[in-house]
């Protein structure tokens, strides 16, 4: 950040007076531009015993299969994202039920949210989808999964279903995890 959004004066990238890390801020005006994470809700879709994956149109990750799930936009709840984001994915309605995993990626400031939720009819690949399909376990393309938060969704909702108890699940991912799973490519 060069420019203030407030006064157009140039900011600094500083402790400011009061706070404990730097942020950047302006000097004309005393305004403190917080930079804070970005949460990313979205589902899994389940259809009796198969899961609803959708393969990645865009970037990153183009190709790839992952769960319905994207940023959150101002003025809607956690619940309402996700089933816009499976809409938007999947063309998919969805009964959403519990928070099922809470992901926090520091290294890249996000926050991921999937609730488990009931297909509700028919799917469809959305403008950010190449193709959408239902898969049983044993089906699951996990050498072609996008995110390593995708995955560990899923292990846990397969390790779940074994004992039909579906808790919340909370975790972190770092970027040696993340280095881990994309290589250091």
């Amino acid at each position: 950040m060069n420019f203030c959004s407030h006064c157009g004066h140039t900011v600094r990238f500083a402790i400011p007076d009061g706070d404990d890390r730097p942020r950047f801020f302006c000097d004309e005006c005393g305004t403190i531009h917080y930079q804070n994470p970005r949460i990313v809700a979205g589902t899994l879709p389940v259809s009796g015993s198969k899961v609803l994956l959708c393969r990645r149109a865009i970037s990153p990750r183009k190709g790839y299969w992952t769960l319905p799930a994207g940023y959150m936009e101002n003025a809607e709840t956690t619940v309402e994202a996700a089933a816009r984001e499976t809409r938007e994915e999947a063309c998919a309605e969805v009964e959403i039920h519990d928070l099922y995993t809470l992901i926090n990626l520091p290294h890249i400031d996000q926050v991921y949210m999937i609730f488990l939720a009931d297909l509700a009819g028919g799917f469809a690949a959305g403008p950010e989808s190449l193709e959408v399909a239902l898969f049983e376990e044993h089906e699951i393309p996990w050498d072609e999964l996008a995110f390593p938060t995708i995955e560990r969704t899923l292990r846990h909702f397969y390790d779940d279903r074994r004992d039909a108890a579906f808790p919340l699940h909370v975790s972190d991912i770092t970027a040696e995890d993340r280095e881990r799973y994309f290589g250091s490519a």
